[in-house]
């Protein structure tokens, strides 16, 4: 519904894509929906892929690589849909929040890259993301 659903911790003044760690010998899909279930305690339904970023950032005096796989996800809601959601494993400094994806350059969202993907919509894309 033109929407990207992020987080943020409530100590940082970014949002950022939703992640999440592969289990061995599960694959990404499975890990997407078993990634929400656990944050949020929703089912969801993947029905496309969008891009794969490479995340070169700094952080704390640390330089990290991330890999970011991004899927396309429908939640399947009874109801509208929530903006602010609330992270249900006891990790209170999330916050989860549906981004209007006409609006994107509003937002502080990180990797930055995520934001020429989303505009372009044009998937799948492989991008490289260094903000270091």
């Amino acid at each position: 519904n033109g929407k990207i659903l992020v987080h943020r911790n409530v100590n940082s003044n970014h949002y950022a894509l939703m992640g999440g760690r592969v289990k061995i010998g599960e694959d990404s899909e499975t890990t997407v929906k078993r990634e929400v279930m656990e944050e949020l305690g929703k089912k969801i339904e993947v029905i496309g892929y969008v891009t794969t970023i490479e995340n070169f950032f700094e952080m704390k005096g640390s330089k990290y690589h991330e890999i970011l796989m991004n899927d396309v996800f429908f939640m399947k809601e009874d109801k509208k849909i929530e903006y602010t959601l609330k992270n249900i494993e006891g990790e209170d400094c999330l916050k989860y929040e549906w981004l209007d994806i006409s609006k994107i350059d509003e937002y502080p969202l990180l990797p930055t890259s995520i934001k020429s993907v989303l505009k372009e919509n044009k998937f799948p894309v492989h991008k490289i993301n260094k903000d270091i």
